[in-house]
């Protein structure tokens, strides 16, 4: 029962860590966030909203800078306010922020957002079991190894995640008559606009695929789609 008990412990400590970043997570959105009201935004968000039989999609926008799109667990969407200042300084189409928003909805859809915060604990869960197992074997640098495995399994299913939300979007803007295009054009410019310059980092070691596997995998499924249709 003794070498049962930091696995318990763990499992504990999950299910904790789950409650109280939800509980978190809305409480920091309800307190930071209003109502998206730009016109052309409601007007392709209407688009996507009739392709999906819904009466509308409502999306928020979050106060904080980084350039970002949010699913929370309890489905609702956010764009944060740094991405639509972007927007409105015309660096960002409205077609591409309305693919964002499409991207997002795919994450709500396959339950992606809610199964990310679960994922966030167990992975912490995760960590606390093999930094102790491994610990016993490695003093000095196990906890460093769990660290380090821990964060590799957590990139690997977000980058899938991303590559299903992708294309959930890319049927949906295609089916709301918008196109990939606005899609993929985005993709190009989101190193720039994030800031996140990094081209020479492994893409197993990133949480997001790289722009140019991205693209790709949306022209393949285009490819695929084309030819279920002739």
């Amino acid at each position: 029962m003794l070498k049962l008990t930091p696995i318990l412990l763990a499992v504990l400590y999950a299910l904790a860590m789950y409650k109280f970043s939800a509980w978190n997570t809305k409480r920091t959105l309800d307190e930071k966030s209003t109502r998206l009201a730009d016109r052309d935004l409601k007007a392709l968000n209407m688009r996507m909203a009739q392709a999906l039989d819904v009466p509308q999609i409502k999306v928020h926008i979050y106060e904080i800078d980084p350039v970002n799109g949010l699913a929370a667990p309890d489905g609702r969407i956010f764009i944060t306010r740094g991405f639509y200042n972007k927007y409105r300084a015309g660096e960002v189409t409205a077609a591409e922020m309305a693919s964002v928003i499409a991207h997002e909805l795919g994450h709500v859809a396959l339950g992606h957002s809610r199964r990310r915060m679960i994922d966030f604990s167990g992975q912490n869960a995760i960590r606390i079991v093999l930094a102790t197992v491994i610990g016993r074997f490695i003093p000095v640098i196990g906890v460093w190894v769990a660290n380090a495995l821990t964060s590799l399994l957590a990139a690997r299913l977000s980058r899938q995640d991303e590559y299903e939300a992708d294309a959930y979007a890319s049927a949906l803007l295609t089916k709301a008559g918008i196109g990939t295009g606005p899609q993929k054009s985005l993709f190009t410019k989101l190193e720039k606009l994030t800031g996140a310059m990094g081209a020479g980092a492994p893409a197993w070691l990133m949480s997001h695929p790289k722009t140019a596997e991205r693209i790709a995998a949306i022209e393949a499924n285009e490819a695929k789609w084309s030819l279920q249709t002739d």
